[in-house]
């Protein structure tokens, strides 16, 4: 890999040394058209690069450019000019205030349209606004910066997901995240591209902008676009990025009793004192490097780039490794008539990962227990680690981390080749294929002397492979008219298919003879049925069928009509409900053109209306669908092949009339500008109203069915479309661009979301059948399996806490509880369910971003706060573990000041519901740029950066970051589960350069 990267390096700087000879020094200054003084920091590149540099604090510049290229004079709150080069060396430019950037391009489905045409809540992020760091996911570019969008991701597993929502929840079952557009291929793979990849991102936010994707475009959109190569013939620029980051934890840890007071409260002594958090956890050092090379030639322009990642999380064997190539090329033919365009993107990964449980037993594990025993202490250790049979879920942290080994590897690959002619000059044909697979192995080995697990299945080993290939053809035919002077309309018309096939096997088997090999033989394990084993294979397909036209209209440049419709045919609708239509209508005035406004100088009214769907969560919904019947061992030896499989069973009802959920949206809202362009912002209200969740429900066996007319009831669930949600929001974000105080320039900017939270409106059929409320959050065990602690009921919020109200502690140590009535008890049991009041809500009433950027010679510092307002979350190592008894109790105790002297067992109440408002320093970026005097190196950024600096929150858990479901529950928000990943601070330093 190295000797690739350096090869390319070599090779592309060799390519440049013919060009450095053209190139001269021209220097000039940049002043405001608004005040005529020389404007500080002023980004000054080569176009088609990344070479250039900054002005000075007196608006000075100096620049190594050839004759043939073109200078691009950039700055927040002004327009941008681009100069031809050519014999000047002297370059002076004034730079007029942008208007609220009226002109800027942003890219919405299937085209794009000039900010001041558009009559949707669509927010649009350029680098400039990405927070900084170890970024490893594209989502986290976007964390905090856009008004209703929520990205969380608790703990620090550096394998962990991203939770994603766009105006909160908008299904229970179907994908609950937005829809991911990358370069024009609806579903992409995240995994495809990498950040420093990545031009723009453009979110569709409401209903009138996604709509156009149908029903994929209920939980919103998200649009990536990735850079391309452009510039001068002739010119190629090669840009290197490369960091290094250390990872530590943010918290210590949460508080328990030492080894001394553990033994001083009646624990057993086994003679050590251990912190089992210390024993799992390290330092870690994690590094990247992107290499990109980019230019044109006769018509076509070109961008190849690699980038490599080895992210190491804080628990040892905890890990991911990613290789990312990308090309796009673009090539113009017939006087440019003729556009041609392929993107290619190959991604190999791998991860390692451990038991999820790790943080548990290392907060609750005797302290006084060592690591390692040869049976000397306790006669349950085995293969050299400590272990101690006090129960069931009990278990040595650091044997359980080195025992029970989690791999895999993913090959990704996204192909898009797209051609676009002009028939007439306003007249454009289009065609699009792409092409995304993805590939998946995962492997699973519990060592033979794993407590745990392997010991008693004398070791066992798992493999898993899951591959899914998606085909999208799409053709459109897009007419830009003027139907009058006053008058211009584009029409948009399109067809598009998508066909993703699903397939995969898996394999667990046990009984080995040593664990040497892994997962790597799994015919070597002499048990392949019975418990603790499992065989299957799979193979699925769903097709989507879809057309749509979108119309554009634009009076004057002061009114602005829009309107589309799409149709989507899908194999997963019922056989009556095959095809869903998906409208929209939005309109805008430019206020400032109908009256002078005084300082405003843009004020655009928006209002739309627009209705979108979700898919069901698998293609079978509709369908009776009948699986394998299972296996009965005659004779009780699971090795015998005398043993009868049952013929296959239906384990669900058809149901012909199943179909999309609806999501209709309502949304007004304001873009502004003022003091030419120094203070720009935006503000949306939204109303939604989801209709036709999809649900299992149960039905009487035997009966007719209520949904498959004429047929009977086989077995006793059917998928049906079932409930509706009312949801509403305030948004806000705004800027003051390019604020001087002295020699420094500020940028400041807030954006901040205000719920008005998700309410059920409906949970049962005209026919009765559906649900009285839908309950969840089962605590676990020990000793609380059958404690559900969140209740949806129509007419009230979705996630609330429903149970006792903590009232002290009697003198004998035990619980004073009450129910809504004052009927009062000791534990959750003993109270009817239906009497428990609310205690809490796990959704928040509000989010924000503040986001300051300073300016100062070659200096830049940027620093991120984000928080979350008005959220509840359920503590379970306080609710499972605070202040055991350690005479009585195998666990060590969380130490709180909540209840001294309780030595009841563990039972829920609002106790254990605390307030997790937080806010955090997300992000920090310390840059500075060194002068160079090369012939072929400039540009050179050095740059520090800090990520979760701290968080200042009332919360006693580990992370107070919302949880907006449980496990992928959407309705099991707001619990603090106890495998919770520790959260970690991040510390990065890297530098950045170009080569000319």
């Amino acid at each position: 890999m190295k000797k690739f990267l350096l090869t390319l390096l070599v090779m592309s700087v060799g390519f440049q040394g013919a060009l450095l000879a053209q190139t001269k020094t021209v220097t000039g200054t940049v002043t405001g058209g608004d005040d005529g003084l020389g404007i500080p920091r002023v980004s000054v590149t080569i176009k088609g690069t990344t070479r250039g540099n900054a002005t000075n604090l007196d608006g000075t510049y100096s620049v190594e450019v050839a004759s043939n290229e073109t200078l691009v004079f950039s700055f927040v709150g002004y327009v941008s000019k681009e100069v031809l080069v050519g014999n000047q060396t002297t370059i002076d430019v004034v730079l007029e205030p942008d208007y609220a950037e009226l002109e800027e391009v942003v890219v919405v489905g299937y085209g794009s349209q000039e900010r001041k045409e558009i009559t949707s809540a669509v927010a649009s992020l350029k680098p400039d606004d990405f927070n900084s760091g170890n970024i490893s996911n594209p989502t986290q570019l976007l964390q905090g910066k856009v008004a209703g969008l929520s990205i969380t991701r608790p703990g620090g597993d550096p394998n962990g997901g991203f939770n994603i929502r766009l105006r909160g929840i908008s299904t229970f079952g179907a994908n609950s995240s937005p829809l991911i557009v990358l370069d024009g291929v609806p579903g992409a793979d995240l995994g495809n591209v990498d950040p420093n990849d990545i031009a723009s991102i453009d979110v569709l936010k409401d209903g009138s902008a996604a709509a156009i994707y149908g029903a994929r475009g209920s939980s919103g959109v998200i649009l990536i676009t990735t850079t391309k190569g452009s510039g001068e013939d002739g010119v190629t620029s090669i840009s290197l990025n490369t960091f290094a980051t250390v990872e530590t934890k943010a918290i210590d840890k949460i508080s328990v009793l030492s080894p001394t007071e553990f033994v001083a409260a009646g624990g057993t002594d086994f003679g050590s004192e251990t912190d089992w958090v210390d024993v799992i956890t390290q330092n870690s050092l994690s590094y990247a490097t992107n290499l990109s090379v980019s230019g044109s030639f006769g018509g076509t322009s070109y961008r190849a780039s690699v980038n490599y990642r080895n992210n190491e999380g804080i628990v040892k064997g905890f890990k991911n490794e990613r290789l990312n190539t990308r090309l796009n090329v673009t090539h113009n033919a017939i006087n440019d008539r003729l556009r041609l365009t392929a993107n290619v993107n190959i991604t190999n990964g791998s991860y390692g990962a451990r038991n999820n449980g790790l943080f548990d037993f290392a907060l609750t594990y005797n302290p006084t227990a060592p690591i390692f025993d040869d049976g000397t202490l306790s006669s349950n250790s085995v293969g050299g680690f400590f272990q101690t049979l006090a129960s069931s879920d009990y278990f040595n942290p650091e044997a359980l981390r080195q025992q029970q080994k989690f791999s895999g590897t993913t090959k990704t690959s996204l192909l898009s080749f797209r051609g676009e002619f002009d028939i007439l000059d306003n007249l454009t044909i289009a065609l699009q294929y792409n092409q995304d697979r993805s590939n998946g192995l995962n492997s699973q080995v519990w060592s033979k002397t794993d407590f745990a697990q392997g010991f008693g299945q004398n070791g066992q080993a798992g493999r898993t492979v899951d591959d899914r290939f998606t085909e999208i053809i799409t053709g459109t035919l897009n007419w830009d008219t003027e139907i009058s002077s006053d008058l211009n309309a584009t029409l948009l018309v399109g067809l598009e298919q998508q066909t993703q096939n699903f397939e995969g096997f898996g394999l667990q088997t046990r009984q080995f003879l040593f664990d040497s090999f892994g997962a790597n033989n799994l015919g070597a394990g002499a048990i392949v049925t019975g418990p603790n084993t499992n065989y299957y294979s799979y193979k699925s397909q769903n097709i989507l069928n879809s057309a749509f036209f979108r119309a554009n209209l634009n009076y004057k440049g002061i009114y602005f009509v829009s309107a589309s419709v799409r149709a989507d045919s899908y194999s997963g609708f019922g056989e009556n409900n095959k095809t869903g239509y998906f409208p929209t209508v939005s309109a805008g005035a430019e206020l400032t053109e109908i009256a002078d406004l005084g300082p405003i100088s843009q004020l655009k009214f928006r209002a739309s209306y627009g209705i979108t769907g979700a898919l069901p969560g698998a293609s079978d919904y509709a369908l009776p669908v009948i699986r394998n019947g299972g296996r009965i061992d005659l004779d009780g030896d699971a090795n015998t092949t005398d043993d009868i499989r049952i013929a296959p069973q239906q384990t669900q009802n058809a149901n012909p009339d199943l179909k999309w959920e609806t999501k209709k949206e309502f949304n007004i809202g304001f873009d502004f500008s003022i003091l030419d362009g120094k203070i720009t912002g935006t503000t949306d209200y939204y109303t939604r109203n989801i209709e036709d969740l999809i649900f299992n429900i149960i039905v009487p066996i035997g009966a007719p069915s209520a949904f498959d007319i004429g047929n009977f009831n086989t077995v006793n669930n059917t998928w049906v479309n079932l409930a509706d949600l009312r949801s509403a929001g305030f948004e806000f974000a705004a800027a003051y661009n390019g604020l001087k105080l002295g020699d420094v320039s500020w940028t400041p900017s807030i954006n901040f979301t205000i719920y008005d939270k998700t309410t059920i409106e409906s949970l049962t059929l005209d026919n009765g059948l559906g649900f009285e409320n839908l309950r969840g959050g089962n605590l676990g065990s020990p000793g609380q399996n059958n404690t559900q602690i969140i209740f949806n009921e129509v007419g009230q919020t979705l996630g609330n806490f429903v149970g006792p109200r903590f009232i002290g502690i009697d003198e004998n140590g035990q619980y004073i509880l009450e129910d809504a009535n004052g009927v009062r008890g000791s534990s959750a049991a003993d109270f009817n369910i239906d009497d428990l009041p609310v205690i809490g809500n796990a959704l928040p009433d509000a989010e924000f971003g503040i986001t300051n950027q300073f300016g100062y010679g070659n200096w830049s510092l940027m620093f991120f706060l984000r928080g979350t307002v008005g959220h509840e979350l359920y503590n379970s190592f306080r609710g499972f573990y605070e202040n055991q008894d350690a005479s009585t109790s195998a666990w060590n105790s969380i130490v709180t000041d909540k209840t001294p002297n309780v030595s009841a067992s563990p039972t829920f109440s609002d106790l254990f519901i605390e307030d997790a408002s937080f806010i955090r320093l997300d992000n920090l970026q310390l840059g500075y740029r060194l002068p160079s005097n090369s012939d072929w190196i400039e540009n050179i950024n050095l740059y520090f950066a800090a990520q979760n600096l701290f968080t200042i929150t009332n919360y006693q858990g580990l992370d107070p970051e919302a949880r907006n479901d449980d496990g992928g529950n959407q309705l099991v928000p707001g619990l603090e589960r106890r495998n919770t990943f520790i959260p970690t601070r991040q510390f990065t330093l890297g530098v950045k350069f170009n080569i000319k």
